[in-house]
């Protein structure tokens, strides 16, 4: 059944069946007819078409401001969300559609701490501070290089072995990473990580390699290297940039998705990269995105400054 017409029904049952006042009318209407249009440009107006991941895919839209349309707050995404389940929730109850897909989609959450980040010029004075001239500091560049490359986490890092770096190199640089259940998703390798990581080879494992590991990151030892280390790695790092925040390697992972949604990305992609399960855990970045232009627009606009 189309989505606008069930709609319209849904309307109808709340107003004369339900007695809704006018003002909590309005308000269905307008969140109604804001996911139906929502659908219809995604070419979706049959509601039997719309899966888990269209309506976590709205909510992230409604998050991130999409065609003009302002963000909104986790809370007003919420009860966008809640109509939307309604509809489809109504559309069960009335035999037109066969599952309620919708009552599996978790709200965006008020309370969610926003990541760390650091802007563009921090992670590069970041990389910038590992120093080449010794074979840990080019093991702690190929590392951070490839974390924020790829917005690997750090045990998906510390995980890969040389083979994994070899086949990615001869597949034009798309490294295949292993994620939380063992999944795998491909993410491309930029330029710097790749000659990062070539240099740490050629010039830098030889001399940890003792044959105990395959693991592409060793530690002094010849074994894997550690996520501890991996952490005073970033810190140390850090220190020599004069980077005065609390970081950890997932503040590159942070930092990979927030610059991607900065530069354009859509959130879809950046959840696959990211190898997240569902698009809502990938939206939080999408609202660090929007506060960063926010505080652009406030330091720069000559109207949107407070004094």
């Amino acid at each position: 059944m189309e989505a606008e017409d069930l709609a319209q029904r849904w309307l109808t049952h709340l107003a004369v069946e339900r007695g809704v006042s006018p003002h909590t009318l309005s308000n269905y209407t307008r969140d109604v007819h804001r996911y139906t249009n929502w659908l219809a440009a995604a070419g979706k107006t049959d509601l039997a078409q719309v899966a888990a991941t269209d309506l976590e895919a709205y909510v992230a839209d409604l998050r991130r401001g999409v065609d003009g349309a302002r963000p909104l707050a986790a809370s007003s995404a919420a009860r966008a969300l809640t109509v939307a389940r309604g509809l489809h929730k109504f559309g069960v109850e009335e035999g037109v559609l066969a599952a309620d897909v919708a009552a599996e989609v978790a709200p965006p959450s008020a309370g969610e701490k926003l990541p760390d980040t650091l802007s563009i010029a921090e992670v590069a004075s970041l990389l910038d501070a590992c120093p080449t001239d010794t074979a840990s500091g080019l093991r702690d560049k190929a590392l951070l290089e490839t974390l924020y490359a790829t917005g690997a986490r750090v045990s998906e890092a510390l995980a890969l072995s040389v083979d994994d770096v070899t086949a990615a190199v001869a597949a034009d640089g798309v490294l295949a990473v292993t994620g939380k259940g063992n999944k795998q998703r491909l993410v491309p390798l930029g330029s710097h990580a790749r000659e990062a990581l070539e240099a740490y080879l050629v010039r830098a494992r030889p001399a940890f390699a003792n044959g105990k590991s395959h693991a592409l990151f060793l530690n002094a030892r010849g074994g894997a290297l550690s996520r501890q280390s991996a952490w005073n790695a970033i810190k140390q790092a850090a220190q020599r940039a004069g980077i005065d925040k609390e970081i950890s390697p997932h503040t590159l992972r942070h930092s990979f998705a927030t610059h991607l949604l900065e530069g354009g990305a859509d959130v879809r992609s950046v959840q696959e990269l990211l190898g997240h399960a569902s698009v809502t855990t990938t939206q939080i970045y999408t609202h660090v995105a929007t506060d960063r232009l926010a505080q652009v627009v406030q330091r720069n606009h000559p109207l949107g400054r407070d004094d």
